[in-house]
């Protein structure tokens, strides 16, 4: 019965989101915390997981929610939940992909949702921060660690070096390492 749950709670995620995998953070935070699955911190520190492991968010986030939830098969259910929606809309947009692209409604459709999801992806952006760095907003957010401000310090002057002294932009890659070093030194091993 739990399986069917995650996969209809996220194949009603997967059909309800635009923008991809960080447009879906604001359904997966509701949707989780309201059934208890997960609370606000928990989801806090998983987007961090989730960001530096391969794959798209959205997956990563219905695996560990479905595995947390259901172990092996809720994990695979809520990822073939989050996913199937999508598969589905690819393969309809596919089969009338002339007619569909041409579409003034479809064009105006699309027109009025790239704005918000951005505007989604912003906010998501600016709570999440918020929570991490502000203390007591929200129920579960512990209070500010001053070392998690050494951590933005050396990561924004490691870009700003990485910037200028090379002369381009810093590498994911890279600053996945970085980050990884420095918060390992800040925090210890």
């Amino acid at each position: 019965m739990k399986c069917l749950e995650l996969f209809l709670v996220f194949f009603k995620i997967g059909l309800f989101t635009f923008g991809g995998g960080y447009g879906m953070i604001p359904l997966v935070s509701q949707e989780t915390v309201s059934r208890g699955w997960m609370d606000e911190a928990a989801i806090v520190r998983f987007i961090g997981v989730c960001e530096s492991t391969p794959g798209p968010i959205a997956v990563n986030m219905a695996t560990f929610v479905g595995s947390a939830q259901a172990g092996f098969w809720g994990a695979l259910c809520a990822t073939a939940g989050v996913v199937l929606p999508a598969l589905i809309v690819m393969l309809m947009i596919a089969a009338v992909l002339k007619g569909f692209r041409e579409n003034k409604w479809v064009r105006a459709a699309m027109s009025g949702i790239r704005p918000v999801v951005a505007g989604m992806i912003a906010a998501t952006g600016l709570c999440v921060g918020l929570r991490c760095l502000v203390p007591g907003l929200g129920k579960t957010v512990a209070a500010l660690d001053a070392r998690q401000l050494v951590v933005m310090a050396a990561l924004g002057v490691g870009a700003l070096i990485w910037k200028k002294g090379l002369k381009r932009g810093f590498s994911p890659i890279a600053l996945i390492l970085f980050s990884a070093a420095v918060g390992a030194a800040v925090y210890g091993f």
